[in-house]
């Protein structure tokens, strides 16, 4: 087409008119269902039918199963907000690599329960006294793992702003919890040196 070129290009017409809004919403909806005549058949209708419902299910049951997979493997879009991160996972590699007395932390709340169930006044005593010494261990081991963590994060990850207590008090959760139920997994195995 030139400039002194008086045709215009022209769009086909579809050869019918468009039909008005209430037509067209008309024909998507469908028939409207009447009103429900008790609150219970309305409960009834929200819910939907038990093979929705069994299908829903299912389908969320499914979804929880994979969000957990990718969760114990370590994948940060599924990990809760405080576990993601670069620096989340250095700090869970480097207390995963060590074997830590705070992973005895939850037996030994076990073992002072079954203590104050056994009938021996004695017993009680010496399992008492040993827990003590053992918490009092754990709590040693504990500021002195925060403390080299932190440094240790520091020096890796110069930049983070990250506090030096949330860097320990984090090492130190993940430390009292047994190695195996640890989220997400252990990367390293015990005695494993991380750089």
């Amino acid at each position: 087409m030139t400039v002194g070129d008086t045709t215009k290009a022209r769009t086909p017409g579809k050869g019918r008119p468009t039909p008005k809004r209430r037509e067209a919403e008309g024909r998507r909806r469908g028939p409207v269902a009447p009103p429900p005549k008790t609150t219970r058949e309305a409960m009834r209708r929200a819910r939907g039918s038990k093979e929705e419902r069994a299908e829903l299910a299912a389908q969320r049951k499914l979804q929880r199963i994979e969000q957990r997979k990718r969760m114990n493997e370590g994948d940060d879009r599924y990990l809760m907000p405080r576990d993601r991160g670069p620096v989340k996972a250095y700090i869970r590699d480097l207390v995963d690599s060590r074997r830590n007395l705070l992973g005895l932390f939850m037996p030994l709340a076990v073992v002072v329960f079954l203590s104050l169930l056994v009938p021996s006044l004695a017993i009680q005593q010496y399992a008492t006294l040993a827990c003590l010494l053992m918490l009092v261990a754990m709590v040693v081991e504990g500021v002195l793992n925060g403390r080299r963590i932190a440094k240790r994060v520091r020096a890796k990850f110069p930049k983070d702003t990250s506090r030096g207590f949330s860097i320990g008090w984090y090492g130190f959760v993940r430390a009292t919890q047994l190695r195996k139920l640890r989220v997400p997994k252990p990367r390293v195995r015990a005695g494993d040196a991380v750089a």
